[in-house]
């Protein structure tokens, strides 16, 4: 089963986690605003779409600071990650990094990350969601780019649906 879960300051992230429920068929009682619920929730779902928006010079959305501290205690390693996230290409030398802060701080689960995706479309200097050369999930750009953002949910939605 898949749970979905979301810090959004602005409503974006938010936006774009809904729209992933729906490309993957997920009922809204999956989806998990992580300001209102706690970390051990994690632990019900077995792969765990993980969003953030990206605040400040590349950090995760608040919500998450409390949240993040108790999940990368949690011991996930039967589980599958995918992370998501809103920027804005504007603040170009941290582009939706706080999508990979998140992937960083979630490595200590022992968790499966998987949906690796590409930045097509956008354009900026610098992010934290590049590791290892790749983009590590799904970056969307409401701001500058919302005519991208469907077709961005529903070709990522296809690759974590192979993942899984």
């Amino acid at each position: 089963m898949i749970g979905i879960f979301y810090g959004s300051a602005t409503g974006s992230t938010a936006d774009v986690a809904y729209k992933l429920a729906e490309a993957l068929g997920i009922d809204s009682t999956n989806v998990f605003d992580v300001a209102k619920v706690a970390p051990s929730k994690l632990g019900d779902y077995d792969v765990l779409l993980l969003g953030t928006s990206t605040w400040g010079v590349g950090d995760m959305e608040d919500d998450w600071e409390d949240f993040i501290n108790g999940a990368e205690e949690l011991d996930l390693k039967d589980k599958k990650i995918a992370v998501f996230g809103c920027g804005d290409e504007s603040m170009s030398d941290s582009f939706c990094s706080g999508v990979g802060k998140l992937y960083q701080r979630m490595q200590k689960t022992g968790a499966t990350f998987i949906a690796p995706y590409n930045t097509d479309g956008y354009e900026y200097n610098q992010t934290d969601a590049k590791i290892d050369g790749q983009i590590v999930g799904l970056l969307i750009d409401n701001v500058n780019h919302p005519d991208l953002t469907q077709a961005k949910v529903d070709e990522w939605a296809k690759i974590v649906k192979e993942a899984i």
